[in-house]
């Protein structure tokens, strides 16, 4: 009997599928195509052991495609723009190709291993010249139709990265990377016109059924439709009318103050004249631009001393106060403050003494003054609309109607939809990021380079000595000819977002070779991504970029109108978490340990090295910075991938986070050494005739096995599966059938184990004779009249408990199970030659016996 090296048996089998082309993926008429794919990695070194429940998961779904007939393209790449790369370069003085390239090798020395059947011919990075290049094709190809656009914008921008920062990359006021403290300032920059979409995106949510219900209410929430009033406040003595939206005009009448962003041009003005307002706009430049940095901010404002009229009543004047916690790019830029019913408003009015007005009528207290932000009730009456309108009552959203029907009639007003979801600002003032093709010339403007010209590569002599982006300082690559007339011009040293990388490899993946963006026969035929898979934290900018990217696409011809909604299926998968392990050094800062260094023993754990006691931090989402990752390679070497793969799929659902403990991979791993043995036993037995119904009953346990993994796969319930898998390998294991009913069962057992556990099923499959590899073998089917129970197994109860149990066929004649009770032993001894007071009989349910 051959043992369980996995040393020697996952290689082996890694080698036929290649050998045999496996997984490479062409186009094929008659058989149904399948795409899945889950989000590729960013290369920053090392994979651990989230990754590897990551890609088993897909890889799981594709092979399980596979052998139900299915043309699967299972593609891998990287996702290799950006800042980590040039900070690696900055600290050890290196380049960030360099950097990025040996961490791909890396990378997928580290995947292959683990058997995942991935077509790796199609394998690029998106820092690859020939990726990049059919990007800045399409990024011209969106400038010709009006998809994208140049502006000045206040950009949040970190001062130590020197680079702008999306609104997602600011953190509590920070940058993600560098930690600086993030100021406003006002640059011009590159925008994809996302916003045109904000509809048809949101729209298109409802029909994303495959999506998860969490993730398509961030989306909306995102995208952000509103509808309210939008109106003018008149000035006063010299002061010009200000516009104002508004997604509560019913609170009007509670009205303390209009307030403009720091970037209104009204601001903008005064602050050319007046020190104080100038001084304000500094200080306030100083902070984010983010909703959330703003939330969280000071309140802060200053007193114009304009005023404006109220809209409703010319006598009501209004101050007109600049404040921090305006955007200028929402809605109109200024607003109406109404403390009563709004917190952030009532803060900023306490802290300079502005009036606290209720709007809404109270029994006991007709107008009574908030000390606090206050939600009416749904009964309350809407006082202005009542004294203004005529209307006897008016509560929630009707008040809001009836206030923009009441303003468009008098015409003082119009209701407007507006939009939380802004254009996309895709320029980054770094190195290492895709080059946006286009040279600024004096005489022409911008002009795009020409496509015969593409890829417009990054220059490889770059130093990051100082901060700043290389590409501005590099006169040989900045200066060139204008495409149009000739003349010198410079090229825009902006690069682009690398969010722009990742919102259309999906659609690259199907020809990737291809000397445009897209083949439009192959995305025709590939498209949609039916399964794509990856974390939740992804689910507002990289779905909805992507989203809005594939329609971009289709507008220039790059995708079909079929794929505009690029990902039919969606799943967010789980974290592996990881306890944590930490010394204090004599400055009692923490040190952490890696869990391979760590020795943990009944009382807590120790320095393996040192015998050091450390501290154990109860289980949290695996970062390389706290050093409770693990390595797969290292989990390979000691108990193979499959230990691996079946780990981490087979102790929580896979949306839900698992946490990685040495004890339940060893367990694992004696699991999937047992299923060889039980194999290699029954591959060495000699036939024979074994019993009728233990046959019988295997086959249905075979069956049953079939039904409830195939169930489990197709519902990506795979922790389920594996536990049917579990019961069936006992079932074998206990079974007295004849050889060959054994081995056609544990042949199914290899079949259905082979999505989870490749290597061994191949294993397992070839020693049992099974032809040809079991990655190409057709996916086993139920037999339905096998999963029909022929017998009922009746519990028998004697004076109300239950004292025995009796299998009967489901069709038996009530007095034929009467006779079958009565001669039960336990019964017999009960009634000890007597007779039973009453014998009930419920079919398919109980027996009752009374004494």
């Amino acid at each position: 009997m051959s043992a369980y090296d996995t040393k020697t048996i996952e290689p082996k089998w890694q080698k036929a599928w290649d050998e045999a082309g496996t997984f490479v993926a062409t186009k094929e008429g008659g058989k149904p195509k399948y795409y899945v794919l889950e989000m590729f990695p960013y290369p920053s070194g090392r994979i651990h052991i989230g990754h590897v429940r990551n890609y088993t998961m897909g890889d799981v779904i594709a092979r399980y495609k596979l052998s139900t007939g299915h043309n699967v393209l299972h593609p891998m790449g990287f996702d290799a723009f950006g800042m980590p790369a040039e900070n690696a370069a900055m600290a050890i003085g290196g380049h960030p190709k360099t950097w990025t390239y040996e961490n791909i090798d890396t990378m997928v020395a580290q995947m292959k291993p683990l058997g995942f059947g991935l077509d790796w011919s199609r394998m690029f990075a998106t820092c690859d010249p020939e990726y990049y290049g059919q990007q800045q094709s399409m990024f011209i190809d969106f400038l010709e139709k009006g998809l994208v656009y140049r502006k000045n914008a206040t950009v949040n921008w970190d001062p130590v990265d020197m680079t702008v920062l999306a609104n997602e990359q600011v953190i509590d006021g920070k940058g993600w990377r560098s930690g600086a403290e993030v100021v406003r300032r006002e640059l011009t920059q590159w925008f994809f016109k996302i916003s045109d979409f904000s509809e048809e995106l949101l729209d298109a949510i409802d029909g994303l059924d495959n999506w998860p219900a969490k993730v398509k209410l961030m989306q909306s929430n995102w995208i952000g439709k509103s509808r309210g009033l939008q109106f003018s406040f008149e000035g006063t003595d010299g002061c010009q009318a200000i516009e104002v939206y508004t997604t509560r005009p019913d609170t009007l009448m509670g009205a303390s103050f209009v307030g403009i962003s720091p970037d209104h041009p009204i601001a903008k003005e005064l602050a050319e004249t007046n020190p104080d307002v100038a001084a304000f706009r500094a200080e306030v430049a100083k902070g984010g631009t983010t909703a959330e940095a703003l939330d969280k901010a000071e309140k802060l404002g200053l007193d114009t001393g304009l005023k404006v009229k109220h809209p409703l009543n010319p006598d009501w004047v209004l101050p007109v106060w600049i404040a921090n916690f305006i955007l200028m790019d929402y809605g109109t830029g200024a607003i109406f403050g109404c403390p009563a019913h709004d917190q952030r408003d009532l803060d900023f009015c306490r802290k300079y003494a502005l009036p606290v007005i209720d709007t809404f009528l109270a029994p006991e207290n007709p107008m009574p003054v908030r000390d606090e932000a206050f939600v009416p009730p749904k009964t309350e009456k809407v006082r202005w609309l009542n004294h203004f309108a005529g209307l006897d009552l008016a509560t929630g959203d009707e008040a809001i109607d009836a206030t923009i029907d009441f303003a468009e009639k008098a015409g003082w007003g119009k209701g407007v939809t507006n939009y939380r979801l802004r254009d996309w600002g895709l320029s980054r003032q770094r190195y290492w990021g895709c080059p946006i093709p286009v040279i600024h010339c004096d005489d022409c403007g911008v002009v795009p380079e020409k496509k015969e010209n593409l890829p417009v590569e990054l220059p490889e002599d770059v130093t990051f000595d100082v901060p700043g982006n290389p590409l501005d300082r590099h006169p040989t690559w900045r200066d060139c000819a204008c495409p149009s007339c000739g003349k010198p011009a410079k090229r825009e040293t902006d690069t682009m977002d690398t969010f722009v990388d990742s919102s259309w490899y999906f659609a690259r993946f199907t020809a990737p070779r291809a000397t445009t963006p897209t083949s439009m026969e192959d995305a025709e035929y590939w498209m949609n991504v039916d399964q794509y898979i990856g974390g939740i934290e992804h689910a507002i900018l990289h779905l909805l970029y992507s989203r809005f990217f594939a329609r971009a696409m289709h507008i220039c011809g790059h995708l079909p109108a079929s794929a505009i909604e690029p990902f039919d299926a969606l799943f967010t998968q789980g974290m592996v978490t990881h306890a944590i392990y930490v010394t204090r050094d004599e400055n009692d800062r923490p040190v952490y340990h890696f869990p391979e260094d760590v020795e943990v023993h009944e009382s807590g754990a120790r320095l393996g090295a040192t015998g050091q006691e450390v501290e154990i931090i109860p289980s949290a989402k695996m970062s390389k910075s706290k050093k409770n990752v693990v390595d797969p390679v290292a989990i390979i070497d000691q108990y193979g991938a499959d230990t691996a793969r079946w780990f981490v799929l087979s102790d929580s659902p896979p949306e839900r986070d698992v946490e990685w403990t040495a004890s339940g991979a060893e367990a694992s791993a004696k699991h999937l050494a047992r299923v060889h043995r039980i194999a290699s036993e029954i591959a060495n037995a000699s036939d024979n005739e074994g019993n009728a119904a233990e046959d019988q009953d295997l086959m249905r346990a075979t069956h049953k096995a079939i039904h409830d993994v195939t169930m489990g796969v197709d519902t990506f319930g795979f922790n389920a599966a594996i536990a049917k898998l579990y019961a069936f390998t006992n079932a074998l294991q206990k079974s007295k059938a004849s050889t060959p009913t054994k081995r056609d069962a544990a042949k199914t057992l290899a079949q259905l184990m082979a999505p989870f556990t490749p290597h061994l099923s191949e294993e397992v499959w070839s020693m049992l004779g099974g032809e040809g590899l079991i990655a190409n073998a057709q996916w086993p089917v139920a037999d339905e009249s096998l999963l029909v129970e022929d017998t009922v197994t009746l519990p028998i109860q004697i004076n109300g408990k239950r004292r025995a149990e009796i299998s009967v066929p489901k069709d038996m004649d009530k007095a034929e199970v009467e006779k079958l009770a009565l001669a039960n032993d336990a019964v017999v001894k009960a009634l000890a030659g007597g007779q039973p007071k009453k014998l009930i009989v419920v079919p398919g349910r109980i027996v009752n016996v009374v004494i």
